[in-house]
């Protein structure tokens, strides 16, 4: 089975004045007077600054960003370059107030990742080895003692928003998501939490080829997706229903097609 989005209008790919959306100096001004420590601020400055030549346009819900805490943000995930420039972008929008979102607890071992984890207060999950898988060694330093599921919930109870990449790796398939991880399906039921779906486009980029990383790109935020009443803990139709919901909206959203049979693996 299949789902596809209908033809979306044109994206405008850059600002009225030919620029980028974001520029360095409007980056390092803000004052992100919600972050919660300097160290934050420089991380969220910092990835934005990454981000600021590669997002040429952010459209649809920007102002649910702000005010709506807490709601789960789900997107979907094609360069490597969005797990750091996007979150810290969207809470450059948000002057600081962080969107926890969940990664792999692997990326740390990178020079420099950890630091973006530590401020960016990043749920980290464990779920892929490390490679080489002698550096497993290192993983109780990175990860906690409960699952990122636990400490995800934890978040949401305490009223701050969340953020997921569903698909759960890196899809260079620029035409098809894949199935997709019911995480935040599963969070969203169980906390009562909205869903705000984001879909990062293309334009301009020749769909015969895989997605590479740094192609500019353009961000539709789409209207948040609330959950169905759910009394005690969801069951798994319930579950995989509103999955579902999730990953039609995003598919819409990234022009993409959402195939719910197909293969984990881009």
């Amino acid at each position: 089975m299949k789902f596809s989005s209908p033809e979306a209008e044109p994206s405008r790919t850059t600002t009225s004045g030919g620029e980028p959306y974001l520029s360095l100096s409007e980056i390092w001004r803000s004052s992100c007077q919600a972050s919660p420590s300097w160290g934050t601020t420089l991380v969220i400055k910092l990835g934005a600054s990454l981000g600021a030549r590669w997002i040429m346009d952010i459209q649809g819900e920007k102002d649910y960003l702000v005010g709506n805490d807490p709601f789960i943000l789900v997107l979907n995930h094609s360069q490597k370059l969005e797990a750091i420039a996007l979150p810290s972008i969207l809470m450059h929008l948000r002057s600081g107030n962080l969107i926890h979102f969940l990664a792999d607890w692997n990326y740390c071992l990178v020079p420099g990742v950890w630091f973006f984890y530590r401020f960016g207060q990043v749920i980290t999950v464990a779920r892929k080895p490390a490679k080489p898988r002698f550096l497993n060694v290192f993983k109780p330093l990175f990860v906690g003692r409960d699952s990122g599921f636990a400490r995800a919930s934890r978040v949401l109870e305490a009223g701050r928003s969340i953020g997921l990449f569903p698909e759960g790796t890196i899809n260079r398939d620029p035409e098809r998501l894949l199935p997709g991880q019911n995480g935040a399906a599963m969070l969203s039921l169980r906390h009562q939490v909205p869903i705000l779906p984001l879909g990062v486009r293309f334009p301009g980029h020749d769909p015969s080829r895989p997605l590479t990383e740094f192609i500019p790109c353009v961000i539709k935020i789409g209207e948040p997706i609330r959950p169905p009443h759910s009394e005690g803990k969801p069951r798994l139709t319930e579950i995989r229903r509103h999955h579902r919901r999730i990953m039609e909206a995003i598919a819409v959203l990234s022009g993409k097609i959402w195939q719910p049979r197909r293969g984990r693996s881009a």
